[in-house]
């Protein structure tokens, strides 16, 4: 018989057991557990267990079975429920030609290289189940995906790694940059990295990302994003500063120009950077190569000027190499995290935009403030010509591997250069026979024999030189150097080259002897010492370094030379 006389009540007992450990128990465990119970009870017990329980008597009795089968439960791993091969068979196992069919459509759907290792579904899970349901398979997307990752494939999104055009100077200026940035760094002055974050449309206009708000209750914004003229945009300028971790953002409602970009430069000193680094002399700002801050935007270079006069700092600048400006420190250390702070809210206002740059924080201690700047920006402001000459020749010092993308702005104009000292009247440039009595001292006999056997040759290196600076095709300088040179001619060139190398003369003495600027002479000699060593003029440095006129005079002396100066 199923049934067993129990004591009354026994059987609610039971229930209430079992209810407490069916949460606690896996399949197996509760089986067991169930069967041990029946066994207990005796003849009928299966029956009893069953009704408490709610389980099948199959189950009550195939666990009393297991109970008494030490040899079973030995053979069951710890955590396995059932019986090795038990359960229901997998969809490729159980339906013959299944896996065929799969690899069939994605043959056809796979994309990339045949021969790489890259390839493609275009198919969706979905799509894949419903071709194969088509097909006469049943197959759910949770076993094509299984079946997929067994087969090599994964779910991946696109990865931006592959790169356009290298500039020859990339890694030299990378290299210039860092040791830039330590040393900078080093010497306790302030190192900041700058940017302008994609401009914002404003108004009720969807952004990427979720937030949480009441069910049902999601932010109402417009289902296009033509832009709208009375809203307006705002572009926010930022600033990072390296070695604080802290951000710094101007919210522009006007146009985004080099002016804009240094007014930001400008709010960001006065704000923090005069106070958190007193008493320094310099600052080094990293940018792009390109935009409101481009090494080829005068208006950039036009009001840093400025900025120096009025701060007095000497502001270096270095630019990373075109294409690579997601290196930009601000890129992933201050404009994700403010992305993150603005995501599934829309900027109504720019002071909407203000307050969530401003609560931007990360757990690393980055803290970041902004700054609406109301200011007009208007597009199209020109820089003279002239204006960009005095600033070469006055103003900016250019350095670095790739001399137009590294530069410092000084505070203060350097002095014009004077006229030449000496020159023939009614003749240019330097005296001939000035030349000639320098040429003597460095070791050159005949300097206009010696420039009509290089002319080809310094032609040639000056175009290739002009090439390489500019990145691209021979086109014009911008600035003033070429101008300065022309004011040399080749025997004066040759001549402050052996001076400078050979004699010791320093840049200043010669420049002043010539009438050029120092720096002229430092390009000049620079180009030419290569030309020169290849054609078989020995540069042997090592004498005495003359920088005064006094000391020329008593070298020409001990030499018997005559220089024609006052």
């Amino acid at each position: 018989m199923w049934y067993v006389t129990v004591p009354e009540g026994a059987e609610a007992l039971l229930a209430a057991k079992f209810a407490v450990m069916r949460r606690v128990l896996d399949e197996r465990q509760w089986r067991v557990y169930l069967g041990t119970e029946a066994r207990a009870l005796g003849y009928g017990g299966i029956a009893v267990v069953a009704r408490a329980s709610g389980a099948s008597p199959a189950t009550v009795a195939a666990g009393a079975l297991q109970a008494g089968d030490g040899d079973e439960l030995a053979a069951l791993a710890p955590g396995q429920a059932r019986r090795p091969g038990a359960g229901r068979k997998k969809a490729e196992d159980a339906q013959p030609g299944l896996a065929g069919a799969l690899a069939g459509l994605l043959e056809a759907a796979t994309r990339g290289d045949p021969v790489s290792e890259i390839t493609w579904c275009s198919l969706s899970l979905r799509d894949l189940e419903r071709q194969m349901a088509a097909r006469g398979f049943r197959c759910g997307k949770d076993a094509i995906a299984r079946m997929l990752r067994g087969q090599g494939y994964s779910l991946q999104a696109m990865a931006k790694v592959l790169e356009g055009r290298q500039h020859p100077a990339r890694d030299a200026q990378f290299r210039h940059i860092n040791a830039m940035i330590g040393a900078f760094r080093k010497a306790g002055y302030p190192v900041v990295s700058v940017d302008t974050k994609k401009k914002e449309q404003l108004g009720p206009y969807g952004r990427d990302g979720r937030a949480w708000r009441p069910a049902g209750d999601p932010v109402k914004v417009r289902d296009h994003d033509f832009p709208d003229e009375e809203l307006g945009k705002i572009a926010p300028y930022g600033i990072y500063d390296i070695a604080a971790d802290t951000g710094f953002v101007s919210v522009g409602t006007s146009h985004d120009t080099g002016a804009f970009a240094v007014n930001a430069l400008r709010l960001w000193w006065r704000a923090e950077g005069s106070l958190r680094y007193r008493g320094a002399g310099r600052l080094l700002v990293t940018c792009d190569a390109g935009g409101s801050n481009g090494y080829r935007c005068r208006l950039w270079k036009d009001q840093l000027a400025g900025l120096a006069a009025e701060t007095g700092l000497k502001i270096s600048v270095v630019h990373f190499p075109p294409g690579t400006s997601k290196w930009n420190r601000i890129e992933h250390r201050l404009f994700c995290h403010i992305t993150r702070t603005w995501r599934a809210r829309p900027l109504m206002t720019a002071d909407d935009a203000v307050a969530g740059i401003a609560a931007t924080v990360t757990s690393q201690g980055l803290k970041c403030t902004a700054v609406r700047d109301d200011a007009a920006y208007p597009e199209g402001a020109k820089v003279s010509g002239e204006r960009m000459r005095y600033l070469h020749d006055r103003v900016l010092v250019r350095h670095g591997p790739h001399r137009d993308w590294n530069y410092t702005i000084l505070p203060a104009p350097r002095p014009a250069p004077g006229p030449a000292p000496g020159p023939a009247p009614g003749h240019a440039g330097p005296d001939p026979a000035l030349v000639r009595a320098l040429a003597a001292l460095a070791g050159i006999a005949d300097p206009d024999a010696m420039a009509a056997r290089l002319a080809l040759a310094w032609d040639a290196a000056r175009e290739h030189r002009l090439t390489l600076e500019r990145g691209r095709g021979r086109i014009s300088r911008r600035g003033n150097s070429n101008a300065s040179l022309a004011r040399l001619a080749l025997p004066a060139i040759i001549t402050a080259t052996a001076c400078r190398y050979t004699a010791g003369m320093s840049c200043a003495l010669i420049g002043s002897l010539l009438g050029v600027h120092h720096s002229t002479i430092s390009d000049a000699t620079r180009y030419a010492r290569p030309i020169l060593e290849q054609h078989g003029l020995a540069i042997t440095p090592g004498r005495p370094r003359i920088s005064t006129l006094r000391n020329l005079r008593e070298h020409a002396t001990a030499a018997g030379i005559t220089i024609p100066v006052p």
